[in-house]
């Protein structure tokens, strides 16, 4: 097998589907109840309209981690549509339909503040307060610092560890195996068949639970460099800092994408590594919607011929 090539696509797992974008373009599969698949295309051009701004570095990240996550919500909302009751979707008129919707429409940006919120809070708030008691025993600035970031991290992989066991999550996560080795399988220069996908390796390199741990990693870096003496400040610095740690992270996880070097692949082993939590082995099934996904928004077989030509492929 020779050297993967990047197709500049990516996706998530959804409710009992996958979505997977490329560009502006996305699409939405998923297995319905009564075992059809169902598929959504359409366009999402994002919060930021602006061109300079979705690709100055550093600053793209910003944007890119608030389109990943409306876009995620979209996504969710729509495939969790096929499993409300059907008895109470029938009775409904076209203008309670169309009020619903719009009901969904601002439940789903509370509920992306509001996780953000909790986000901000539990991984980068909660560690300095715990790690604040320390200074009741010490005054060296220094081992309270590690102390925050071994708290920090432990906190991250905590939380993927509990979530892991959840019956729900873990067909999702089957899901997110799925988007991967689809993904792997087309990088690999191998036609997109189930068979093909089956084999391929569920872990990426620009998976979305890498972009995390990343942002947990420099934001560990960053605060052990940067220190004040007052609560207020510490706070306040923290949350300052976190578009910094986004776009950093966002250039990491998108080089790494892209190239094939040994410090690249050093660099992106341990969220890999983490991979192994948050996505499992998916069936035959959930790997038929995940080709049904890409397939709507990207043409494999050009890609192939565009990039493998010549080239001797082997299995995997």
């Amino acid at each position: 097998m020779g050297r993967m090539k990047g197709s500049g696509i990516g996706g998530q797992a959804v409710i009992e589907g996958i979505m997977m974008r490329n560009g502006e373009d996305y699409a939405v599969a998923v297995r319905k109840p009564d075992g059809e698949i169902e598929i959504k295309k359409d366009k999402y051009t994002g919060v930021v309209k602006s061109d300079f701004l979705k690709k100055t570095p550093f600053i793209r990240g910003v944007f890119n981690f608030i389109d990943s996550m409306a876009l995620g919500m979209k996504t969710l909302t729509f495939s969790a549509s096929f499993y409300e009751e059907e008895e109470d979707k029938e009775k409904l008129t076209d203008k309670e339909k169309a009020k619903a919707e719009k009901r969904d429409n601002i439940l789903m940006g509370f509920t992306m503040v509001l996780s953000i919120a909790l986000a901000i809070g539990l991984f980068t708030l909660l560690p300095l307060f715990l790690a604040s008691f320390l200074r009741k025993i010490t005054d060296s600035d220094l081992i309270i610092a590690i102390a925050e970031g071994v708290l920090r991290l432990a906190i991250f992989i905590g939380y993927m560890v509990v979530i892991a066991f959840m019956e729900d999550i873990r067909r999702v996560y089957m899901y997110h195996g799925a988007e991967h080795k689809c993904i792997n399988c087309i990088e690999n220069g191998l036609d997109l068949t189930v068979e093909n996908v089956r084999k391929s390796s569920r872990e990426h390199k620009r998976c979305g639970t890498s972009f995390l741990l990343y942002v947990v990693v420099i934001s560990i870096i960053l605060f052990f460099f940067i220190r004040v003496d007052s609560p207020l400040q510490r706070v306040v610095i923290r949350l300052c800092l976190i578009p910094v740690i986004a776009g950093i992270s966002y250039e990491i996880i998108k080089l790494a994408g892209r190239s094939n070097s040994c410090i690249m692949g050093i660099v992106s082993r341990p969220g890999m590594w983490l991979q192994g939590l948050t996505t499992r082995e998916p069936d035959d099934s959930m790997i038929e919607v995940a080709i049904k996904a890409v397939e709507t928004v990207f043409d494999w077989r050009s890609f192939k011929e565009e990039n493998f030509k010549g080239e001797e492929i082997h299995d995997l």
